[in-house]
């Protein structure tokens, strides 16, 4: 399948779900091409006819932007620029966001005000086609000036430099361009500048992040619905009259899905001895549903910055002009994923709540969810760890976006930090998971107390293709295998 990239079109981040999970390759549309070669054209133009410094251009950088650069070493300084700002460190930044990071990139040229060469768009083109991801390290970028150290390393390979993986395996791009006859591209004025600006970086994790929490958001739902069932709690709180008196969107919605998911189960429908089920069961619409609709204000954040330009300077041929701004500072991102860390976490939050109440032997349910606890300790443990899990969510959560450094000379006095609001954001989004699959385990686990009376049929047929993969457990035995294999199975569950 091919996907072309049209600056014309709005892309969503649905659109880049379907495009990386398809293996899809990319092509530029006519139009894409049309801008990238105008826009080249234009630069080259105005360099050769105007007489006052181009910031970028034949300028130095930052607060070395009075330094006047000869035109005999304009090639020199971009790839010196590159080089130099290849100052990541830390852990790999994982190959799906890398992969995420390449698409957005290229996308970021077809709009024509960026004055990079064809060639080198098409260099970029080349690698997403053939899935060689450059090597990234999370950490070095403020957000700000762009994600300065991240983006350099995403381009080092285009120049025959660095490291990246291809067919699986890490190898220097050196070794990878002989063995596949590429020369490296030569950079013209401007051109690292505008690979080195933008914000791929905090946006590729902001795409990951709401593909995962949109996600989430359902296994909430279900593992809620599941947990309710186990428990033996009450439908009324999910009653849709309750929720229309207060219409939140996202409350509305996770009641209805609560209700689909609970259609047609005995459980539900018994006849209770309480009145009242604690909040984390009582209170599923009003917090799972005060996260929808974080993710969907912030997915339409990120909507906003990846049909934009985010380099500087910015050209505008048409208008002839080339404006040096700041659409690189990664504010936006910085605030909306903060956000996000923090709507994502509180579903763990609510979560491990009910983990403990499944445990705590309420409601003729056996102490730890096994039939002769003592002996065995069951599933006390899983619970430490999922409170483990919330407590580090917590620390996460801390925003990013109240933080500023001053950065080259004072030149750049106020930044986003953006960066590290994404590679929290992951964290706590990847965490979340975690703290599912131990929720997930612990309810099916109370769900076979409840035989011969059967849940609904979707939780039914759920919790019968999880035990093909995690047995029900009567003994002791050593559980983060279980967990982890819980784990795969909730991640890969379609809702």
């Amino acid at each position: 399948m091919i996907f072309s990239l049209n600056p014309k079109k709005h892309i969503s981040i649905s659109d880049i779900e379907k495009i990386v999970t398809s293996h899809s390759k990319l092509e530029f549309s006519a139009d894409a091409i049309k801008n990238i070669k105008t826009c080249r054209a234009y630069l080259d133009k105005k360099q050769a006819t105007q007489k006052e410094p181009i910031y970028g251009v034949n300028t130095g950088f930052g607060s070395l932007c009075n330094v006047i650069i000869p035109n005999n070493e304009l090639q020199q300084l971009q790839e010196n620029l590159v080089k130099s700002h290849a100052c990541g460190l830390g852990e790999e930044v994982p190959q799906d966001v890398v992969r995420i990071m390449l698409l957005l990139k290229i996308r970021n040229f077809i709009y024509g005000k960026s004055a990079v060469s064809v060639e080198t768009a098409n260099r970029f083109l080349y690698f997403y086609n053939n899935d060689i991801l450059p090597v990234i390290y999370q950490q070095g970028s403020l957000g700000a000036s762009g994600d300065l150290a991240p983006l350099a390393h995403l381009t080092l390979p285009i120049l025959g430099l660095g490291e990246v993986y291809y067919q699986g395996k890490k190898t220097t791009t050196s070794s990878l361009y002989t063995k596949l006859k590429l020369t490296p591209i030569k950079l013209q004025s401007k051109e690292g500048l505008a690979l080195l600006n933008g914000t791929q970086f905090m946006s590729a994790y902001g795409v990951w992040c709401v593909i995962k929490s949109n996600h989430l958001n359902k296994l909430a739902d279900f593992t809620g619905a599941l947990s309710v069932d186990a428990f033996l709690g009450r439908i009324n709180p999910f009653s849709e009259l309750i929720q229309n008196v207060r219409p939140h969107l996202g409350q509305i919605e996770t009641a209805k899905a609560v209700r689909a998911y609970l259609k047609g189960s005995k459980l539900i429908t018994q006849k209770k001895e309480w009145v009242q089920d604690p909040y984390s069961f009582r209170c599923i619409p009003q917090v799972h549903g005060a996260t929808k609709d974080v993710v969907r204000h912030v997915q339409q954040i990120i909507e906003t910055e990846i049909n934009s330009v985010t380099d500087n300077p910015t050209v505008f041929p048409d208008e002839d002009e080339i404006i040096s701004g700041g659409n690189f500072h990664g504010q936006p991102l910085a605030l909306g994923l903060d956000y996000l860390a923090m709507g994502i976490a509180e579903l763990g939050s609510i979560s491990e709540r009910r983990t403990y109440q499944l445990i705590s032997g309420i409601r003729n349910l056996p102490p730890f969810l096994v039939a002769k606890p003592g002996i065995n300790s069951g599933f006390m443990i899983p619970q430490y760890t999922a409170a483990s899990i919330v407590s580090q969510n917590k620390q996460l959560c801390s925003p990013a976006s109240v933080d500023s450094i001053v950065s080259s000379n004072g030149q750049e006095d106020h930044v986003s930090m953006g960066a590290n609001a994404a590679t929290k954001c992951y964290k706590v989004v990847d965490n979340v998971y975690k703290i599912f699959a131990i929720e997930f385990m612990n309810a099916a686990q109370a769900l076979e107390f409840r035989k011969p009376v059967k849940s609904s049929p979707i939780i039914e047929k759920t919790v019968a293709d999880y035990r093909k993969k995690v047995k029900f457990i009567e003994h002791d035995k050593i559980m983060y295998a279980e967990i982890n294999k819980t784990r795969t199975f909730v991640e890969q569950l379609s809702l």
